[in-house]
């Protein structure tokens, strides 16, 4: 029993990938909108760097899982066949292509129509990534507590939280501005309400699953406080995000990176809530 903490380099791999994959299509959009003059676009491709620097250490921290680095290509034998060896393979062809492309548009080698395709091509791959997360445990029938709507609800949901939030940041420091910009916080927003409505209902449902052995509710004995913190840290990163937008300014770029850091707190405490409700079937289970 626990708060799932032993799992941190999953918890990393996951937290950074899916905000990665939101912040990719944030700015895949303000691209693809074709209203941002030449020097404008080329300081959003220049900013997309950040993503895979995050993503490097996402799959660094994964790597990590396994006990020896050197193992990680084991993880891929499977692929087709396995959750684990797919989540692996459309991670790596999510950050190859994504990352090539990039370096191809830093080079200014790509047409405006081919960038547009590596633009809708990646951003596809990062939606297939998280789902291929989410399949992972919610493929697993012997977990129950993992094997429900709950779990690619809130993978998608760390996307659409954080995902907003750090795509802005890089927006604001390529020093682009504009109305659609006004819309992202109302995401992370919504994004938010329905994660706590996630959680209650999560919290809920704990209370009737349980093996012979074990009560899935006692596994994370503070999932009520842990979910609260969360919550809280999330709430203060949209609260440094919005203030200064309802009094008419910019957020300014150190007040944003507070931001990032404290919605990335949040959903790592989420995450690890999630690992620490790592149950299996045991000798019977009821629900």
């Amino acid at each position: 029993m626990g708060s799932g903490w032993h799992e941190w380099p999953l918890m990393i791999f996951t937290v950074f990938g899916q905000c990665v994959v939101g912040a990719f299509i944030v700015l895949a959009l303000a691209l693809l909108k074709g209203d941002l003059r030449p020097n404008a676009q080329q300081r959003v491709v220049t900013g997309m760097f950040a993503l895979w620097v995050l993503m490097g250490i996402a799959f660094i921290a994964s790597t990590l899982h396994l006990g020896s680095p050197f193992r990680a290509f084991n993880s891929l034998n499977r692929v087709g066949s396995s959750a684990l060896s797919n989540e692996i393979a459309s991670g790596a062809i999510f950050f190859a292509v994504g990352g090539l492309g990039w370096l191809l548009a830093m080079m200014k080698k790509l047409s405006p129509a081919l960038r547009g395709l590596w633009l809708i091509i990646t951003a596809v791959l990062g939606v297939v990534f998280v789902w291929m997360m989410a399949r992972v445990y919610n493929s697993i029938d012997t977990v129950p507590t993992w094997y429900s709507v709950w779990t690619p609800m809130s993978f998608f949901l760390t996307l659409f939280i954080g995902g907003p939030l750090l795509g802005y940041l890089l927006l604001r420091a390529a020093d682009v501005t504009g109305w659609a910009m006004r819309l992202l916080p109302a995401v992370s927003i919504i994004a938010l309400v329905v994660s706590v409505v996630v959680a209650l209902m999560q919290g809920a449902e704990l209370a009737t699953i349980h093996s012979s052995i074990q009560q899935a509710s006692a596994l994370v004995p503070d999932y009520g406080s842990l979910m609260a913190w969360r919550v809280v840290l999330i709430a203060l990163a949209l609260v440094c995000w919005v203030a200064p937008q309802l009094r008419g300014y910019q957020p300014a770029l150190p007040l944003l990176s507070i931001a990032v850091v404290l919605v990335i707190a949040g959903e790592l405490i989420g995450r690890g809530v999630f690992y620490g409700l790592h149950m299996t079937v045991g000798m019977a289970i009821a629900s």
